[in-house]
This record gives structure tokens, sequence and C-alpha cells, in this order.
């Protein structure tokens, strides 16, 4: 039994944004039904594939969607629509992922629902809200992260933005609107009343920047990377490239750590620049790189084993998965039948986590 066990959620999105909100529900016990077009969500078809169940499925898909039901319906034809205001008709939640207009239009907008079950709660996740000058304007993630003011800042040494490596809109976004989800269902259990959630991804999005733009806040210039503590301009918060073509990154500014390594590189005497402000730390930055630039990125690894510093190799993806740290924490596992999922960050102790079935289109 999950913690969300005997709450239903109806669940009209694709891609990602949503589907990682409702899969999360759906690891938590939630019955989520995902409401398909007759040729399924597209993320079934994206490479690459493995084994779940006995079945070929999209490793994109399968990870976002376990757990759930699936249902095959026409929203534009009589039938479909009939179906799904029956699904309605014993839900709590209800999301969707549509451009603005849409569910008006197919008779499934906010009232229309409210209208089947009054205590539904509806959340609406779009790329730039229901109103506003940008709502109807198309956008993934790198386009709400340019207009956001992010992509600016993910920039390399010349300054040219480059593509992130992160959704941080989508990711934003699911995040978002599961927390808002929860605290309606919350308020419902106090009041008896659902609610109506305009998610964007990108208001989810930029309150995440108060950190570095802190100037740009405060009604002044935009930050420059270069020149920022945490995107490039302090020398203990940066990437190094070692002598094998691999990198290597310090990960805390905090003097101690300054001082711990500094001392064992025999060079007390930059810690000054190491106070000093980001974009000033030209010098310090100068040595570390031609130091890390002397060994391995293994050898460093070796090294920094009994340093208290806050050190990391750059790892790839396949390394990273077979790290021990995640074998430990059984954070990528071998589900039945073959296939592998990422575990959800949200468990709980004493509580066994087991990934649930993926759902062809249309299996329940």
């Amino acid at each position: 039994m999950g913690k969300l066990s005997g709450i239903t959620v109806i669940d009209l999105t694709q891609f990602l944004p949503g589907p990682m909100m409702t899969v999360m529900m759906a690891d938590q016990g939630a019955d989520v039904i995902k409401v398909e077009p007759p040729c399924g969500d597209p993320a079934r078809l994206q490479e690459p594939f493995d084994t779940y169940d006995d079945t070929e499925q999209s490793v994109w898909f399968a990870n976002l969607n376990r757990g759930k039901r699936s249902v095959a319906l026409d929203l534009k034809g009589q039938a479909g629509q009939s179906a799904l205001r029956e699904l309605i008709r014993s839900a709590d939640v209800f999301v969707e992922g549509f451009r603005p207009g849409v569910m008006h239009r197919l008779g499934f907008d906010y009232e229309s629902v409210k209208a089947l079950k009054p205590d539904i709660v509806y959340c609406s996740i779009s790329a730039f809200g229901q109103q506003g000058p940008l709502a109807h304007h198309p956008a993934h993630d790198m386009a709400v992260q340019a207009r956001a003011g992010f992509l600016a800042v993910n920039d390399g040494p010349d300054g040219t933005p480059v593509v992130p490596g992160a959704a941080s809109a989508d990711l934003a976004a699911g995040l978002t609107a599961l927390s808002a989800v929860l605290m309606a269902l919350l308020g419902r259990d106090r009041t008896g009343e659902g609610a109506y959630i305009d998610c964007a991804m990108f208001d989810s999005l930029l309150p995440w920047c108060v950190h570095t733009a802190g100037s740009a806040i405060a009604g002044g210039t935009s930050p420059v990377s270069r020149r920022q503590r945490s995107l490039g301009g302090a020398g203990f918060y940066q990437v190094y490239k070692t002598s094998d073509g691999m990198h290597v990154v310090l990960g805390g500014r905090e003097i101690k750590f300054a001082r711990n390594l500094l001392t064992a590189l025999d060079r007390e005497d930059l810690l000054p620049v190491a106070e000093a402000p980001a974009g000033e730390q030209d010098e310090l930055i100068a040595f570390l790189r031609e130091t890390f630039a002397t060994k391995t990125r293994d050898e460093w690894v070796a090294w920094f084993a009994d340093k208290d510093v806050a050190f990391a190799p750059v790892l790839d993806f396949r390394e990273a998965l077979d790290e021990p740290h995640i074998a430990e924490r059984a954070l990528w596992i071998q589900a039945a039948g073959g296939g592998h999922h990422v575990a959800p960050s949200v468990r709980f102790a004493g509580e066994d986590w087991i990934p649930g079935k993926v759902p062809g289109l249309g299996e329940s």
C-alpha cells in the first residue's frame, strides 16, 4: 500500500513533464489511468528499447509510465469522449498537457470536468501558462530556458550558450505540478473543494534563478557567468581537464575546502585569492588548471581519497550507473522481464519499492 493508494488520476499527458509527475504518483500507489490517442504516446517509439515484462519497450516510456493503466481513446469522437467522461466521474485528479484552448474545444476544460466531478483537482501543464502574451506560443524545454534567462548562463568560456544537458524546465514543471496537486488534495480533505492548477514550465523554472540572477532580480544588470560564484567565476566551483582528456570538478567554495586542498598542494599563498570575489580568481583558476593537467582523472580520484575537499570526477551515464553508491542505494534496478528502471527518488523507510508493470497501449 503506497502513500497515494486510493487516489485515481486521469493522465492525458505525453513526453516528459506530465508523465514524470504522474509516474511519481503511480510509484506511491495511485491508480494512474494514462489516456493515450489510438496511435499511443509518441514516447513509446523513442529509442533505445529494453525488454519489460517480455515486451520490447522504449526505456524513456517505460521509466515514466510504469505502474499506470493505459486506455486508448480518440477524444475527437463521441465514443472516446463518452468513455473519458465515465473515467472522470470516479477520479480524484485530472492532468492534461495540451496547448491552451485544446481542452475547451474537446469539451474537457476545468468547468466541464468539474461539472462531472465537483471536487476534482485539475492540473494543466503548458509551456507558458493559460494566459499571457506567450500562452499560445509553441515551445519545448530549451525554448523555455532561453526565454527565462537560463540558457544565457548555460554558456562556454567564450560566452556562447550551449544545449543544456538537463531538461530543467520540463523537470521543474513536473515537480511543481506534483507539489501543487498534493497541496490541493490536502486542502480538499479539509474543505471538500477541488482546485484548478495552471502550471507553466516557464513559471516553474523561473524561481530557481534566485541564487545566480540576484543582480537582475534587484533591478540591475544581468549576471555574467565568468563573474558568478556558481557559474564559472570561482576556482573552487569549476571544471578542470586532466592529462588524459577527461575532467574533474571542484564543487564546494567553502574556505575550509580551499585550505585543505591548497595546503596539500603547498600553495597556501593562494588562499586570499580563493576568498576573493568571483571574477577575481584568475590566478587561482590558472594554477588549478595547470595542476589538474598533470594527472589522469583516475589518478586524481585516488589522490583525493583521503582529502576533505568537495571534489568529483566527471562521469558519463554508463560510469555513473555502475558506481557502487548507486548499487548500494538500489537506484538502478532490473525489473521482471529484464528491463531497467531508475528508481524513484522518493522512497520511505521500511517500505520496499517494486516497479509497476509497463502497460502496452490500451492495457489495463
